[in-house]
């Protein structure tokens, strides 16, 4: 009986497993089919006479977009983590007045949708004229990442024992050279964690990019992916293989970070 039912656990779990990684099979599928043969009927599963192409017009044309969503990615981890870890600890650790309230409007923020916010953007960046700027989108994007890194930071930090902040205390450590000798070094997950959540948002960010970018020549990956279709619509394979290269950024840091993901995510869910 057990054995039996872990062989169906199991084949349910590759079932589901190949039934959502379909869709990134079918998108490499594309990438590697000539454009004469993107009607054929029945469609071709494999691609029997691949070709390169694709990648080559990917790699001449979006280069410069990829390289701007990399840079607005890291622009808004490293806001994100000025912003979001301080605040956390002090929620976690100094209680200030209000904290609590404060928690809860960070996830209400969470819930309000992103294409509100992106009107919003729109009308206070055209009077400060930062509109169609990369530095709009970093500002943007980590409107959406800070709620989100103080509530995981600060669920993190509340669980590290108050015995080591109090040791801290007595060897002479202030404040700060707590947050940055002690609690900094013990909250390595959740930091990790949310760089991630933090990178990716942005990374594939669509509506803050075509909402605050649309005329800018400076414009990140998936915006230049919809423009790509829009100019060059029977060109499949050079769509799906920009599709490919803009994914592997975020499958390698996925698998790079997935152990730290796992930790930093449940920090915080038990209590002793």
């Amino acid at each position: 009986m057990t054995r039996s039912r872990r062989t169906w656990r199991t084949a349910l779990g590759v079932f589901f497993t190949t039934l959502m990684l379909f869709p990134v099979y079918w998108m490499f599928n594309v990438s590697l089919t000539k454009t004469g043969d993107m009607r054929a009927d029945p469609p071709h599963w494999f691609p029997w006479d691949p070709t390169i192409e694709g990648y080559t017009a990917a790699l001449g044309q979006q280069l410069p977009a990829l390289a701007t969503s990399l840079f607005i990615g890291l622009g808004t981890v490293v806001l994100t983590l000025l912003i979001g870890v301080p605040a956390g600890y002090s929620l976690a650790r100094l209680r200030p007045r209000g904290a609590g309230t404060l928690s809860f409007l960070l996830l209400v923020a969470q819930m309000i949708p992103a294409v509100v916010m992106a009107m919003g953007f729109y009308a206070i960046y055209i009077r400060l004229g930062i509109l169609n700027t990369v530095w709009g989108l970093i500002i943007a994007d980590s409107t959406v990442a800070v709620p989100f890194a103080v509530l995981l930071v600060r669920a993190f930090m509340a669980g590290i024992p108050a015995e080591l902040s109090a040791a801290a205390a007595i060897d002479g450590a202030g404040t700060w050279r707590t947050f940055r000798s002690v609690i900094l070094p013990l909250s390595r997950n959740s930091i990790i964690t949310v760089s991630l959540f933090a990178f990716l948002w942005a990374w594939s960010d669509f509506v803050f990019a075509s909402t605050l970018s649309r005329s800018s020549d400076t414009i990140p990956i998936t915006l230049g992916i919809f423009r790509y279709i829009g100019n060059n619509t029977t060109q499949w394979n050079s769509i799906m293989a920009t599709a490919v290269i803009a994914s592997v950024p975020a499958a390698f840091l996925l698998v790079l970070a997935q152990r730290y993901v796992a930790a930093g995510v449940t920090a915080g869910a038990v209590k002793d």
